[in-house]
C-alpha cells in the first residue's frame, strides 16, 4: 500500500458514495448490519466508517438508548457520511485514526469495521486497539475483499488502466481493496493482536449496475485509483473511464449489467 491509497479527498467522497456504495456496498452494509444488532449492543463503534453506509444501514436496528460512535480517518469521507445520515441522538462523528482510538478500555459492546482493514498501514496494532475498548465478550466485526479476480467488475477495470499505462499499469484495486484476503495471514494479525476466537466465512454477492458507464465511474473516479491515473497523466482520467466502459460492456453488454463480488466476515470475540 502506498500513501496515496489512501487518500479519499476532492470529489472522491461523493463519487464514492454516488456510484460505488450502491454498486458493491450496500449488500454487505446490510449483512454486517443484521449481525452486529443480532447481539443488542449498547454501544457500537465503527472504524474506518467511509462515507456511512453502515450507519444508514444500523441505526435502524439499535436500542433508542444505545451510543453509536462512528469514526474514519479521512474528514472529508466522514463529512459525507454526516450529510446523507439523517439527525440521530444516539449517533457521535468523530474523526479517529483505528491505529490509536481516542477512547478508553472496555468502552464499546461492538467494534464494526467494513473494508477499512486493508488499508491500515499496521493490521495487527489496529486490531489490538479494537480489542482493547471492547467490553468482555464483546465482538469485532469486520469484513475484507477476496482476491481481485472474484470481483469481476474491478478486474475488469484494472486490466483495461493497465492498456493505457502498460509500463506503469495502475495497481490500487489490486494492491490494496483486494490485496489482504488469505485466512491464515488474517488469523496471524488477530492473534498478535490477542484474539483467540476467530471466524472467517467467506460471502459471495452479485454487484448490479444501470449501465457499465456507471461502473467505470465508480472505480475510476470514485477511489484512489483516479489518484494514480493522474499521478501518471493529469489529463487522462475520461480516457480510462472511456475504455474501461467500452471493456466492461464488451464482457458484460449495455444496459443493466451485473457481477460477481466476494467477500470475508470476519468476526473476533475478546
Amino acid at each position: 500500500m502506498t500513501t496515496e491509497d489512501k487518500v479519499f479527498s476532492g470529489s472522491i467522497p461523493e463519487f464514492y458514495d454516488t456510484y460505488l456504495v450502491p454498486l458493491i456496498f450496500e449488500v454487505y452494509a446490510d449483512d454486517l448490519a443484521a449481525r452486529v444488532a443480532s447481539a443488542a449492543p449498547m454501544a457500537v463503534l465503527e472504524t474506518a466508517a467511509g462515507s456511512g453506509v453502515v450507519p444508514r444501514a444500523l441505526i435502524n436496528h439499535l436500542h433508542p438508548d444505545a451510543r453509536y460512535v462512528v469514526t474514519d480517518l479521512n474528514q472529508p469521507m466522514l463529512d459525507q457520511a454526516a450529510r446523507r445520515q439523517p439527525p440521530d441522538k444516539r449517533i457521535e462523528w468523530r474523526q479517529a485514526d483505528a491505529l490509536d482510538l481516542p477512547f478508553g478500555d472496555s468502552s464499546f459492546d461492538a467494534v464494526i469495521c467494513q473494508f477499512g482493514a486493508m488499508f491500515f498501514p499496521d493490521r495487527a496494532k489496529g486490531y489490538a486497539e479494537a480489542r482493547r475498548v471492547l467490553n468482555d465478550a464483546g465482538r469485532y466485526i469486520f469484513s475484507v475483499w477476496d482476491r481481485i479476480e472474484t470481483n469481476e467488475f474491478a478486474d475488469v477495470v484494472t486490466n483495461a488502466a493497465a492498456t493505457v499505462f502498460p509500463h506503469d499499469p495502475p495497481r490500487f484495486l489490486a494492491r490494496t481493496p483486494h490485496g489482504y484476503f488469505d485466512h491464515g495471514l488474517i488469523r496471524a494479525d488477530l492473534t498478535r493482536a490477542g484474539f483467540s476466537d476467530i471466524s472467517i466465512l467467506r460471502q459471495q454477492e452479485t454487484s448490479r449496475a444501470p449501465s457499465a458507464r456507471q461502473v467505470a465511474v465508480a472505480y475510476c473516479q470514485g477511489t484512489p485509483l483516479r489518484n494514480e491515473i493522474e499521478a501518471r497523466d493529469r489529463d487522462a482520467l475520461l480516457r480510462v473511464t472511456d475504455i474501461a466502459t467500452d471493456a466492461l460492456e464488451k464482457h458484460y453488454g449495455k444496459g443493466r449489467i451485473a457481477a460477481g463480488i466476494c467477500a470475508h466476515i470476519v468476526t473476533a470475540v475478546k
